[in-house]
């Protein structure tokens, strides 16, 4: 799981990401990649009790031009694993919700994919912008689901949330005739496969 927000950090670190980028694909491995993170803000308290310790807040970067060169570079490469973008910015949500489609390609459907409301956007708002966004401009049907933080069991509770949030909003267009109530047999499926039979094709469990 990378920060993208190091790419512009140098040259060195650059080529650190690409070379990582390559041997993920050729391993067969999913790469994630997070941004949008201003680590510890507060200098007393960095001094105090040091990195990682609840100082941190969302960032408001200009991300398109550095991504898309990036996963540009990747793609004519042939280096481009199957990748997975997160922001915590919500302002981001169309530019991640439009640059993906830049780079799909089989055999895997879905192969670049719009990563779930992470970090400060892991409640129903944040939850709802990033599903609507990837509904808008997007393919929802193809959508892997929740993201787990795997250093806390804690996290773990936000899968149940997050597929009752999917649930209301798919329901709510349903009642409002946006879906057809007699697709129902189909938007059960594609439930089901966003709640984890998409995942577990796209990791190849």
């Amino acid at each position: 799981m990378f920060d993208i927000t190091l790419i512009c950090m140098g040259k060195l670190k650059e080529k650190f990401y690409t070379a990582a980028a390559a041997e993920y694909e050729k391993r067969g491995w999913v790469m994630q990649l997070h941004y949008g993170a201003k680590r510890d803000n507060n200098t007393r308290m960095f001094e105090k009790l040091g990195p990682d310790t609840g100082y941190d807040s969302i960032n408001d970067l200009c991300i398109a031009e550095d991504l898309g060169a990036f996963m540009n570079h990747l793609e004519y490469s042939d280096s481009l694993p199957r990748t997975i973008l997160y922001t915590l910015n919500p302002k981001d949500n169309y530019v991640l919700g439009t640059m993906l489609g830049n780079f799909q390609k089989g055999p895997t459907p879905g192969k670049i994919q719009f990563g779930s409301g992470w970090w400060f956007n892991d409640q129903k708002d944040g939850m709802e912008r990033q599903l609507n966004a990837l509904s808008l401009l997007g393919l929802l049907s193809r959508f892997v689901g929740m993201l787990t933080d795997s250093r806390s069991f804690l996290s773990y509770p936000r899968h149940e949330y997050f597929r009752r949030t999917l649930c209301n909003l798919i329901g709510n267009d349903v009642e409002y005739g946006e879906l057809p109530v007699q697709e129902m047999e189909r938007i059960r499926g594609m439930v089901q496969d966003i709640c984890y039979y998409n995942a577990k094709r796209y990791f190849r469990f």
